[in-house]
This record gives C-alpha cells, structure tokens and sequence, in this order.
C-alpha cells in the first residue's frame, strides 16, 4: 500500500499542475498570436482529435479483423489502435501541450514504440503473477483454475489406430 501511494504522488501531482501548464503555454501563445487564433487552434486541435478517434476506431477494427482471418493474435494491432484512441483523446483537450503529444503520438514509429513497451509491460505483469500464483499454490494441490474437491475434467477410454489400407 505504501508503495502505491508512492506512486501515486507523481500522477497527482501531473493531475494538478497540467491544467496550470496547460493554461500558461496558452497565455504565451496568446501573447504571440492574439487571442483568436489561438482559440481557432485549441478548435481545430479538438476536431482533428474526434476525427482522428472516429478513423482510429474503424481502422483499428479492420486491421484486427485482417489478422484474424491470417491466424494471427491482433494483439500489436489492438495496442497501436489504443495509442491512435488516446492519442485522439489528447488532441480533443483543450491546450497546446496535450496537442503536441497527441500529435506525436500519431507518428506511426512514436505508436509502434509506445505499443511495444506496453506489451513487454503486460508480458512482465503476467510473468510476476505467474510467478507468484505459482508460489501460492500448495504443491501436490489443485491449481487455481480447479475448485477444491473437485477432480479435473478427463475422460478414460481406450482407442485403436487403423490405417485406411
């Protein structure tokens, strides 16, 4: 718990303190450009945002379904498709440093990269809890899939090998 909370702190802390950022960059821009055009920008960064969200989806969509009828996993599919969603999601808030991360998140190699490094994170989760699950679990016992007092599904029988000769 006490290391939860431990990171937890940066998160707020970025909670907090983007709006503030995200506020002053607009100031500077203002001060730059003026008032309108800078307004004209956070708009159209927004609508760039939601139609990047709506052609990420459809894209994502049939882009898994092509790996799919391959046989393959859409796994790096899925995950790059999630990049492109929260990547649309920076671009519809409102300000200039969530645009600009949102932009270079649309960059086919920055998706790629940030999709791979999720998937090693997921991969490395899974192996912990593996690891752990597995030092839990009584030796001898039932797994953990399998209810106490209950026998694993298996069917007995006996077969013969008949070549078609």
């Amino acid at each position: 718990l006490a290391l939860r909370n431990h990171l937890m702190r940066p998160f707020l802390l970025l909670f907090l303190l983007f709006p503030v950022l995200e506020l002053f960059v607009f100031v500077k821009v203002v001060g730059a450009i003026g008032f309108f055009p800078a307004l004209l920008l956070i708009i159209l960064g927004s609508m760039f945002g939601i139609f990047v969200l709506r052609v990420a989806g459809l894209a994502t969509a049939l882009r898994a379904r092509e790996s799919l009828n391959r046989g393959e996993l859409p796994a790096q599919t899925m995950l790059e498709g999630l990049m492109l969603a929260l990547a649309g999601g920076l671009l519809i808030l409102p300000g200039f440093i969530s645009d600009v991360v949102g932009l270079i998140m649309l960059l086919p190699v920055t998706r790629r990269l940030l999709a791979n490094k999720m998937r090693q994170r997921a991969e490395e989760q899974a192996i912990r809890q593996r690891a752990f699950a597995d030092d839990l679990q009584p030796r001898g016992g039932p797994s953990p899939r399998e209810p106490l007092g209950r026998e694993p599904n298996v069917i007995e029988g006996e077969f013969e090998h008949r070549d078609s000769k």
